[in-house]
């Protein structure tokens, strides 16, 4: 639905709208239905008011998918603007990344410098009976 069907389809109810209201005021006294009156001439000023001053964005929805259109033209400024955040997000995204992998290094590292610098051979710590060994020790202290 384009914006003209969605203001002719605006106007067509707001008219049904007005002539239900306008039929329901044939029994009312003279003093209420020129209140309802001066109250329907005071609300037509304000939309009028209001349709003035602010531009509205039209959401239009075709294919499936909703588009935000306004009646302003997009600079370049607000183009670059609308993708710094993203730009933002994928370069954190890859900091985030690259620290982690730094930060698994280093402890791979100290592990590795661990088995590397101690007196027994790396070998030792994969024998099933070491682990035992390891057990018992701990058990008598």
């Amino acid at each position: 639905m384009n914006t003209n069907q969605f203001a002719t389809s605006q106007d067509r109810f707001g008219r049904r709208v007005a002539a239900r209201l306008a039929a329901g005021t044939a029994g009312l006294p003279y003093e209420v239905t020129e209140r309802l009156r001066a109250s329907r001439m005071q609300a037509v000023a304000k939309r009028k008011r209001v349709a003035s001053l602010h531009t509205a964005a039209v959401v239009s929805a075709s294919g499936g998918a909703a588009t935000l259109t306004g009646d302003e033209d997009v600079s370049w400024f607000n183009r670059i603007a609308s993708v710094l955040p993203i730009i933002a997000l994928v370069a954190g995204l890859m900091l985030i990344y690259s620290a982690q992998n730094e930060r698994r290094a280093n402890e791979v590292a100290e592990v590795d410098a661990a088995l590397l610098t101690d007196d027994l051979p790396p070998s030792a710590y994969a024998d099933p009976g070491f682990i035992q060994f390891l057990q018992q020790t701990a058990a008598k202290e």
